[in-house]
């Protein structure tokens, strides 16, 4: 699943939901469109163990029936985790995002030591310079925390939160590329999605 893009991932939900025939509500207009919302977009590559979507319905539904529905309709590499009734005028999950948190693996011949003197250096700076999409921003302020965490993998595993703000979101890539590793060759993992007032 880490290879579906985020409109794939929107999609399979659909699909899923239609062969769990749950009554989907849809959009008004020329082209109706199902009702389902996914919180924050993962990028490809990535994978995760805390998405979180809104879906619609057309009728009030048992979740636990609803559940077993979707747990027998679900691709492999789809889990359901939890599943509940949120209320009609919840804002949009996209508003509600503040943080991220990811867990990433870093292949890189520093020994703890040294990679521990990175992120030291990388916390303390003022600011950290970084151009995405041919426009300058600053990732500095967008690293809530960051840490080595011990691991019997090889390399080293590093826990970070990054902000995700309006028009500014933290990429663990760039944080990668920050502490001078490739990463191109990490792995990312989103292990929490932070909500507002959560």
């Amino acid at each position: 699943m880490k290879f579906s893009g985020h409109l794939d991932l929107h999609k399979t939900w659909e699909r899923t939901l239609r062969r769990a025939r749950l009554p989907l509500a849809y959009s008004e207009g020329f082209n109706p469109q199902p009702k389902i919302q996914l919180a924050a977009a993962l990028p490809l590559g990535f994978t995760s163990e805390c998405e979180v979507l809104d879906v619609w319905m057309e009728t009030a539904q048992d979740l636990g029936g609803m559940r077993a529905a979707l747990e027998r309709a679900a691709p492999p590499g789809i889990t359901l985790i939890e599943i509940e009734e949120a209320p009609a005028k919840s804002p949009a999950l996209q508003t509600q995002v503040v943080s991220a948190e990811y867990r990433v693996g870093v292949s890189s011949p520093l020994n703890p030591a040294e990679m521990n003197a990175r992120i030291a250096g990388v916390l303390a700076a003022p600011e950290i310079r970084r151009t995405r999409r041919e426009r300058e921003y600053d990732l500095r302020p967008l690293i809530e925390s960051l840490a080595r965490v011990e691991s019997d993998e090889p390399g080293h595993a590093l826990v970070m939160r990054l902000a995700a703000r309006e028009g500014a979101t933290g990429r663990p890539e760039a944080v990668v590329d920050a502490l001078g590793a490739d990463a191109a060759q990490a792995t990312f993992h989103r292990t929490k999605l932070i909500l507002r007032g959560a």
